[in-house]
């Protein structure tokens, strides 16, 4: 798992799910807390997935693009290109699941989910579905008029329990099945 302290924090508010989805499964968790495209980009360039090679290669990062910054929608998804470009490279033998960045703010409304939203739209064109495949599971944390529950995000942004419990769940059936092949 590739990312920012949200993949990161499958090491603390994920860790009771990690044990039961990807522990067994000799996952690495390769999330690192306020990580943004380009610094991803510069870990795999510099030797992360170096002698290794993974089935799958899960990618959840741009949020930190978005928040810190306010990056244009384009400029976060071509670094998301480049991460994927790179890990072809570096491990051309393992499939890549691209999840679409999650959902922030409170409503629907939040600038900062907008942001992401466009990034999302673009980089769903990265899937070939032959190695790089596209998952958005952004529905399962949102409550019927896409409002961010706080019981899911405690600060709207970051999965506590409830929500990496939600991740892994809707995200189950496409790792068994990339997994599988």
């Amino acid at each position: 798992m590739i990312g920012d302290s949200i993949t990161h924090g499958w090491e603390s508010g994920g860790k009771a799910t990690w044990e039961k989805y990807y522990a067994g499964r000799n996952a690495v968790n390769l999330g690192f807390s306020g990580d943004r495209t380009e610094q991803v980009i510069w870990r795999l360039q510099h030797g992360e997935v170096d002698g290794i090679s993974p089935k799958l290669c899960v990618i959840m990062i741009g949020t930190n693009n978005t928040g810190h910054r306010q990056d244009p929608a384009d400029e976060t998804a071509l670094g998301i290109q480049y991460i994927v470009e790179e890990l072809r490279k570096r491990v051309p033998d393992s499939k890549i699941l691209l999840l679409a960045i999650f959902p922030r703010g409170e409503t629907p409304r939040d600038e900062l989910r907008q942001l992401n939203d466009k990034i999302n739209a673009r980089i769903a064109g990265l899937a070939n579905n032959q190695d790089v495949y596209f998952l958005d599971i952004n529905h399962v944390f949102l409550e019927d008029r896409g409002t961010l529950p706080r019981s899911i995000m405690p600060d709207l942004l970051h999965p506590g329990p409830e929500g990496y419990e939600l991740w892994a769940t809707a995200m189950e059936p496409m790792v068994a099945r990339l997994m599988a092949d």
